[in-house]
């Protein structure tokens, strides 16, 4: 393949401990790995297992302690702040709670011509580009002159999602960005990020605690425990046949819409934790 578009290598994140001479508490342990170009890699696991702190080193929100994060070939773990801001427009990102990410006191337009007025976007471009993002992202055109709270929780994760694409990144880093949505709602954005991508070939970091959801949209699945990856690879592999105990008590633990199979799946997991002392 060619080069990656996104290359972690050997990433480890120290948080200072609140504890006096107490030593760093390490989130990350030396995490590798990739993303290309119109690929959506899942990184999955559950609270405290690391992927959010990932995601956050990716966008220079957490301290990089030790590796690289290189982005088209060039090292941004380290990257001074000016450095960052010219990379605004190449990654952004998606949040997980709609009814805070977006500013309650601007109208969608605003929010939407935000980061174009930063750019120093014509006027008449801007106005264009916000057109395509409302029909890119399925708003109603009479969207632009409304406030975030007129909105459903779905819509405004629409909004979210038209804003991160904007500027026409490369990468977007989708912080658990449905897990705030009911299941129906939940499908219906996830088949919007796939069909963005289809349009854009935009590459997504994708982080979830729910397996499920990253089977139905990631080409490849990172399993993350205690701040490491234990599985990494073909994301219908990983995440129907898994191979580390840990995905395993994931896939079992993950709720489906047959209550038999449900059934099925409990016992199974009892089974497994049962089997490995758990």
């Amino acid at each position: 393949m060619n080069e990656p578009l996104l290359d972690i290598q050997n990433v480890a994140v120290d948080y200072p401990s609140r504890r006096f001479r107490a030593r760093p508490f390490r989130a990350l342990q030396e995490v590798s790995l990739d993303v290309h170009r119109g690929e959506c890699v899942g990184l999955v696991g559950e609270s405290g297992s690391g992927k959010t702190t990932l995601g956050r080193a990716v966008l220079g929100l957490a301290p990089v302690t030790a590796g690289k994060i290189l982005f088209r070939g060039q090292d941004i773990a380290h990257a001074h702040r000016g450095r960052r801001r010219e990379l605004a427009a190449d990654i952004q990102v998606v949040f997980q709670d709609p009814y805070t990410s977006l500013n309650p006191s601007l109208t969608v337009e605003q929010i939407l011509a935000e980061p174009l007025t930063v750019r120093n976007t014509p006027r008449a471009e801007a106005q264009k580009r916000i057109r395509d993002l409302f029909e890119m992202v399925r708003l109603p055109a009479d969207a632009g002159s409304r406030l975030p709270r007129e909105f459903s929780g779905g819509q405004r994760q629409r909004i979210a999602i038209a804003r991160a694409l904007a500027l026409k990144p490369a990468l977007i880093v989708c912080d658990e960005p449905v897990s705030a949505l009911d299941l129906s709602t939940q499908a219906r954005v996830l088949e919007l990020f796939k069909d963005i991508q289809e349009q854009t070939h935009v590459a997504y970091l994708f982080v979830s605690h729910d397996l499920e959801v990253v089977r139905h949209i990631s080409h490849r699945v990172a399993v993350m425990y205690h701040g490491e990856i234990v599985e990494f690879g073909n994301g219908d592999q990983v995440t129907a046949r898994p191979q580390h105990p840990y995905t395993q008590r994931l896939f079992f633990a993950a709720p489906i819409a047959d209550p038999d199979a449900q059934a099925q799946r409990r016992e199974e997991r009892h089974r497994l934790l049962a089997a490995q002392g758990a």
